[in-house]
């Protein structure tokens, strides 16, 4: 009869516990070691595994967090392809979320290209193959109607930062379809590695809308939603439901827009960017960091900004995306919008963009000017840039006539091949470098090992979004911005150029080390701040020290001491307040 009751009584409890769910406690024994934002592993001491129930379940030595860093750089190095080391460094980032940010931290220069460009691309191409954990969410057009109820299912209630892509043009690699879920993975990992967001204020979404990918939609192995993709108002209906379930369930986030196709991107960026907070990281930031270069160059080549003229190899959202935020940096030198504009050139893949063209592109129109059709070669020998930034996802269109075509008509020529991966690069360093003579300042968008030539080290800088966008991204969240606006794009190139030093430049690099890239997001975000108090788009009044702060919001992945082992003690801070 007791048993019977026991037994009553057992179902009894776990049906109350489930209609009422107790508060959330700390995780306790097994499930701290997998509770990926608790664990501290083999840093635990004796009195936190006494009260958290891990005696016995783990090895005797109590290590230091510099010690189990120095472990997991050891096994890094070990390995033998970047794309083993990205898969090593994702098992870290669920088992160990503080330490993997700790390492990161410690060794960015080697472990930014392995978590995003150039390594994110191959490990978006095999994503489906490399799968291991769900991170983040996917919609697909059979959750319409229940997109508000899904984020529900999300752990955290205070995302303040959302990368969503729909895979459609992955770096330069095109259309990847779900594939593309490892670009807000790998975004937003640089949002807390290199921005000081925390981790668990961070959503990635795949906007997972079929592929027209034949080869990767009809892989056995292929995870995403196996049709064609979804276009027209199906598709930004769709969309519509997902920002305004994300207005309603997280009404502090920032939506950061990725790798969309041009239409599309530049379709969502104005429905968009003043409804709610969002950018176009491929438009804007791509636009911030390549001003960034130019603004720094303008010390080794002496020119004033107004005195460039630009070249631009691609006219796709990237590229017009630069040349708009250009047109915007001009018009405050006191230029008109049209003197700024008859400073900028594109070319696409018809040649010159010029009026007489029977059919133009909106997004290119601005930038046509009455002019003879050229082939780009052409065009370079005629208008004379002094600027050559190329945009194409197309490898090796900055051949070495083109480089010596610039270096002919300047000193210190200005080259920019931002394609990434590295792979699409329009050139490499040491093509720019050698076929100029060691004259041309070059910036790539993935990394570029330093370069010998003639007794000099060159080293080139790397043009790439994570100097922007995690700067952008905290300073936002960090006031509560209502918008972001083209001001604080531009001010957030003028913090990155003015923390490139005397030697930077003498070693050819325009941005500051990537050693100091929170600095660099700090800055950004202090600029993001004061641009959103002085536009009336902050929710909380101008903080009297603004540095001071930013500092305060900037997530820390030191393991908090806790040597009481009260149980409370080991959970890290609730969200919601300070980042």
């Amino acid at each position: 009869m007791r048993r019977l009751f026991n037994k009553i009584a057992s179902v009894i409890y776990d049906e109350l516990d489930r209609l009422f769910p107790p508060a959330e406690s700390a995780p306790h024994g097994r499930a701290v070691l997998h509770d990926a934002s608790h664990n501290k592993s083999t840093a635990f001491t004796g009195p936190e595994r006494d009260a958290l129930g891990l005696r016995g379940l783990l090895p005797h030595k109590v290590s230091t967090q510099e010690q189990q860093s120095d472990r997991v750089m050891q096994n890094l190095r070990r390995k033998t392809s970047d794309i083993e080391k990205y898969i090593y460094l994702m098992s870290l980032l669920d088992r160990n979320e503080r330490l993997f940010y700790y390492t990161a931290r410690h060794h960015i220069r080697e472990i930014m290209p392995l978590i995003y460009t150039p390594t994110v691309g191959q490990a978006c191409q095999e994503f489906s193959h490399l799968f291991q954990a769900p991170k983040g969410m996917y919609v697909t057009p059979d959750d319409k109607g229940r997109i508000r109820e899904m984020l529900d299912n999300w752990p955290e209630d205070d995302v303040r930062v959302i990368v969503i892509t729909d895979g459609q043009r992955i770096l330069g690699l095109g259309d990847l379809g779900a594939n593309g879920m490892g670009i807000p993975i790998g975004k937003l990992a640089l949002y807390s590695a290199c921005g000081g967001v925390d981790p668990r204020q961070t959503l990635p979404v795949m906007f997972d809308v079929g592929t027209n990918n034949d080869e990767i939609r009809n892989d056995p192995l292929y995870l995403g939603y196996p049709r064609k993709r979804v276009t027209g108002d199906e598709y930004f209906a769709l969309m519509e439901e997902f920002v305004q379930a994300v207005r309603d369930k997280f009404p502090k986030a920032v939506i950061q827009f990725e790798d969309f196709a041009t239409d599309n991107a530049y379709a969502l960026l104005d429905k968009y960017r003043n409804r709610t907070c969002s950018f176009n990281d491929d438009i804007q930031g791509t636009a911030a960091v390549a001003l960034a270069g130019i603004y720094a160059s303008g010390r080794v080549t002496g020119q004033a900004l107004e005195d460039q003229r630009i070249m631009f190899l691609g006219a796709g959202a990237a590229a017009t995306g630069i040349a708009n935020l250009l047109v915007k940096a001009l018009q405050e030198k006191g230029l008109t919008e049209q003197q700024a504009r008859d400073k900028i050139w594109l070319v696409d893949q018809s040649g010159l963009v010029t009026s007489g063209r029977e059919k133009i592109e909106a997004i290119k129109q601005p930038y046509a000017h009455e002019h003879a059709p050229m082939a780009f070669l052409d065009a370079i020998k005629d208008i004379k840039p002094t600027i050559l930034i190329g945009a194409t996802g197309s490898p090796g269109t900055f051949t070495q006539e083109v480089v010596e075509a610039m270096t002919a008509n300047n000193e210190h020529p200005l080259i920019l091949g931002l394609s990434n991966p590295t792979s699409r690069a329009e050139c490499t360093a040491k093509q720019a470098y050698e076929w100029s003579k060691g004259r041309a300042l070059f910036i790539s968008g993935s990394p570029f090992d330093p370069v010998e030539y003639e007794g000099r080290t060159l080293a080139p800088g790397q043009g790439n979004n994570a100097y922007i966008f995690p700067g952008i991204g905290l300073g936002a969240v960090a006031c509560n911005a209502s918008r972001i606006t083209e001001e604080m794009f531009l001010a957030a190139a003028k913090a990155v150029a003015n923390m490139v030093t005397d030697d930077d430049l003498a070693h050819g690099t325009l941005y500051p080390p990537l050693e100091n890239i929170l600095s660099v997001s700090a800055r950004i975000a202090e600029a993001v701040i004061d641009t959103a108090c002085t536009q009336g788009l902050s929710g909380i009044p101008r903080p009297i020290d603004i540095p001071a702060f930013v500092a305060k919001q900037i997530y820390d992945p030191v393991y908090p001491a806790n040597d009481n082992a009260a149980p409370e003690a080991n959970r890290l801070p609730a969200p919601g307040g300070p980042l």
